[in-house]
């Protein structure tokens, strides 16, 4: 239940309800509609797969208020620190493009860089606290956002 909670409001919120909010049309050419779907599954596959890490390995959520206890470093996280925010940016571009939205294009543009400011002055000092070293090995030899 705790996972249900926190994906519905964090990505649920972000992804769901107010890009639905921001949608002022039809679909996009089939083009356009065929990339949309493709960086939505890729999207929603990467939140699904973080979400369960977090769930199984690190015994938590994805939520601030009920983060994982274990830093969690397989999956996605092997190889970018954010992968979470990556997947929530593809499903947001695969909606924009789906649906020739400039609107949530936008909103995904504000998504990441709002994250992109979050993550090293909150969530990071936040994660060095809790887990010190381990997490400063992790953090020296994984990029945040783009893998090597």
């Amino acid at each position: 239940m705790r996972q249900i909670v926190a994906v519905l409001l964090l990505p649920g919120t972000v992804c769901v309800l107010v890009p639905a909010l921001l949608l002022d049309g039809g679909v996009a050419t089939w083009p356009l509609v065929l990339l949309g779907a493709l960086l939505m599954a890729i999207g929603v596959g990467t939140i699904a797969w973080t979400v369960a890490l977090f769930a199984g390995f690190g015994r938590g959520t994805l939520a601030p208020w009920d983060p994982p206890e274990r830093l969690v470093v397989r999956g996605p996280y092997r190889h970018v620190r954010n992968p979470m925010i990556s997947g929530v940016v593809a499903v947001l571009l695969g909606e924009a493009a789906m649906f020739g939205s400039l609107r949530v294009l936008a909103w995904a543009a504000f998504v990441f860089a709002l994250n992109a400011v979050y993550f090293p002055f909150v969530e990071e000092p936040d994660l060095r606290r809790r887990f010190g070293a381990e997490y400063d090995a992790y953090a020296a030899s994984t990029p945040r956002w783009l893998p090597r």
